[in-house]
């Protein structure tokens, strides 16, 4: 049995140190300062940071895709004048979800996902630019101060403590430490300092030979990206403008495109595209496929189904349930020594340990599930004027594994009952049906349309959609023969 899933990091102690971006949650604008050269203190940092990342963002991609992320990468921060290139390194990173950003000693990050929706070498350039920008304004020595008295979110906990849990204790907990899922995660800025980063990784374009509206283009990307994803979730998580310190989508895109001015320099388009054909699209075999509301492991043969209503989000370290009525997440807790009421009751020690909080759970309750050996408890905590189950629900898989949701709904209510009684086991067959998707680039033929296209594409829900955003298009947009696409495949 393969512990695919590794153990669920606990980041609370470790993310004031860290410089998070991501680039689903950040803005424009701003002033240029002087870089400094790497300090020797930023590397003992970055170094020691840096395999704990990986780790939990899904380790480090190998090959000539790699390779070619780490070349634009380190060409953008040498525009930045602060060290040589060798001095940086930058690592694709093999997470299905749009991510990036930065840690003090030179380490710049993007997953493969995020690659895989540019069209462009400027707009790869573009994005670790925006990172290095915040480490250049050593923007995290200024978050670090304010780390005590702000909020660190992750997507996940901030949707949580909005739906129902409002600004509580029970909240504050849940944000730091219940639901951080990997990339998930992200320490905020503030609005300046995003627009700072966003108006150096502009000056960055422009001093490597980039045209600098791909910092726009890019950004318009992902906020189409970010919306098809809502539509297909059946939800609306992003917050006003009004209510974050980060501008709503559209007005950073205007911004950054305002500030790029007239543009001029390369896109590369073509190496680039060249480059990250064959990229593994979505999940990984060794992370497991989301489906809809399914999710099934080709590796582990395991599967279960979310609610009707609920959303599933994928990740290294664990299987995020999101939805109005509820949140959860499935992972394991590492070791398992066939004890499966201890590891219940292990699973809330270590929650509350993490967040110094006291959580007083029932007496822990066998059952089977689907043939699968399974115990599960409830703590109730209360939550402003309301109170909230917290439930770890585990499945002895084999002898020395186990795994769990650990989730959090209404008091009293049951939604997660039918996931819960979900799991079970996939037979050769099932898993070895489940197949990865690639990104292809493919030339367009005479004959070929948007929608024939569309069509070719490894989706059933919403292919002409997925194609438009993959491509940077337009709805009603048309192609040339002798143009180059992404399409993702089997």
């Amino acid at each position: 049995m393969s512990r695919t899933f590794g153990q669920k990091a606990l980041f609370a102690a470790l993310i004031p140190a860290l410089t998070f971006s991501s680039m689903s949650a950040a803005p424009s604008g701003a002033q240029s300062s002087a870089v400094a050269p790497i300090s020797a203190k930023d590397k003992t940092e970055g170094a020691k940071y840096h395999p704990q990342l990986m780790a939990e963002f899904g380790g480090a991609m190998t090959g000539p895709q790699a390779v070619y992320v780490q070349t634009v990468g380190r060409k953008i921060a040498v525009a930045a004048g602060g060290s040589p290139a060798s001095e940086y390194t930058v690592t694709l990173l093999n997470s299905s979800v749009d991510n990036a950003f930065a840690i003090p000693g030179g380490y710049l990050y993007t997953t493969r996902q995020l690659v895989a929706l540019m069209n462009n070498e400027a707009e790869l350039a573009g994005v670790l630019g925006h990172e290095e920008g915040h480490v250049d304004a050593k923007h995290s020595a200024r978050r670090q101060s304010a780390a005590t008295k702000n909020t660190i979110l992750g997507v996940a906990g901030a949707v949580l403590s909005g739906v129902f849990l409002g600004n509580s204790q029970v909240g504050q907990i849940l944000q730091k430490g219940f639901l951080q899922g990997s990339q998930l995660l992200t320490l905020k800025y503030s609005r300046k300092q995003e627009e700072e980063a966003d108006s150096l990784g502009i000056q960055y374009l422009k001093k490597a030979g980039y045209d600098p509206r791909a910092m726009s283009t890019v950004l318009q990307s992902l906020a189409n990206q970010n919306a098809l994803d809502a539509r297909l979730k059946g939800v609306n998580d992003q917050v006003p403008e009004w209510a974050s310190t980060h501008p709503d989508p559209a007005g950073r895109v205007r911004t950054t495109a305002g500030l790029a001015g007239a543009g001029g320099g390369a896109l590369n388009r073509d190496t680039f595209l060249s480059k990250i054909s064959g990229l593994t699209y979505g999940d990984a075999p060794e992370q497991g496929y989301v489906e809809g509301r399914s999710f099934k492991h080709p590796i582990d043969k395991m599967a279960f189904d979310a609610p009707s209503g609920f959303y599933l989000i994928n990740s290294p370290q664990a299987v995020m349930v999101g939805g109005q009525a509820g949140k959860g997440q499935f992972t394991t807790a590492g070791q398992f020594n066939g004890d499966l009421d201890a590891y219940v009751r292990g699973v809330f020690t270590a929650f509350a340990t993490a967040n110094k909080a006291q959580l007083n759970p029932s007496p822990v309750q066998r059952t089977t599930v689907n043939g699968i050996p399974a115990a599960y408890s409830v703590a109730r905590v209360n939550s402003n004027n309301s109170q909230v189950d917290i439930t770890v629900f585990a499945y002895q898989w084999d002898a020395t594994h186990a795994y769990h949701f650990m989730t959090i709904t209404q008091a009293g209510a049951n939604v997660f009952d039918p996931m819960f009684q979900s799991v079970r086991r996939l037979s050769a067959a099932e898993a070895a049906a489940l197949r990865p998707r690639r990104l292809v680039i493919v030339t367009v033929k005479k004959g070929d349309t948007i929608q024939t296209l569309a069509k070719r594409m490894a989706y059933t829900d919403a292919p002409l959609d997925r194609f438009l955003v993959l491509n940077g298009l337009a709805a009603g947009a048309t192609v040339k023969v002798g143009q180059r696409i992404k399409l993702v495949t089997y």
